[in-house]
């Protein structure tokens, strides 16, 4: 079948000839083609901009959030699975604070604490020449005293008195050691003893108004940042 190209596009171009002022049901067939398909194209492009577009956002929004409650349903399900281990795990660290909790005196046991300190060093034949308590450093949980201390005697003696420091029932540490030798011989020891104490309800609920003024008070300074 031989098809004239060129008589065709005429025929084409005819159809679309003398179209002002004319209903377009009395149209030919080609321009109520194009005319219908523009029509479609743009009912299209309202209809993706308009409707659709927010449609798939919504499901890709959702599928997202689906795919987030499956792997939390999978961490809540192992844990269900463990839930007897992991309350026995909670028993055991509940168990292990409170023994640390035991080595930590309060603040009316903290004198007693620093006399058994100075009488651990005297018991040892040891000479103090400072022992002076430090401003207390309070922490999230605790509440830490370091303490200045210059002993001096033998060598066994010093020695004999850290390994008391250890040995105590309540926790405390000797730290930045400095050892030097006097005219005589004796050794002089430079420490700074810590020892830690629990904190009572008062300050217990100073802190906690204390963290909840800086967070309203971060709160309020990123809101403040926002509307600038």
């Amino acid at each position: 079948m031989n098809i004239d190209v060129k008589q065709l596009g005429a025929d084409l171009a005819a159809q679309f000839e003398g179209l002002q002022g004319r209903h377009p049901g009395l149209w030919p067939l080609a321009p109520r083609l194009l005319c219908a398909a523009g029509a479609m194209a743009g009912v299209l492009v309202l209809g993706w901009y308009l409707y659709w577009s927010g449609q798939f956002e919504e499901q890709e929004t959702l599928a997202q959030q689906e795919i987030k409650l499956r792997d939390d349903y999978k961490v809540k399900m192992a844990q269900a699975i463990n839930l007897e281990a992991l309350q026995a795990q909670q028993q055991q660290v509940n168990r292990y604070v409170e023994r640390l909790e035991k080595q930590l005196p309060s603040k009316a046991e903290m004198a007693a604490l620093l006399s058994d300190i100075n009488q651990a060093g005297v018991g040892r034949g040891l000479q103090f020449e400072l022992f002076k308590p430090g401003q207390v450093v309070v922490k999230d949980y605790y509440a830490e005293l370091p303490i200045d201390i210059r002993v001096s005697g033998s060598y066994h003696d010093i020695g004999a008195f850290a390994a008391d420091m250890a040995k105590m029932p309540r926790i405390v540490t000797l730290n930045n050691l400095a050892l030097a030798t006097g005219k005589d011989g004796t050794l002089s020891l430079d420490a700074v003893a810590k020892t830690f104490r629990y904190l009572d309800q008062d300050e217990l609920e100073a802190q906690a108004k204390a963290r909840k003024a800086k967070k309203n008070k971060k709160g309020a300074n990123a809101a403040k940042g926002e509307g600038a």
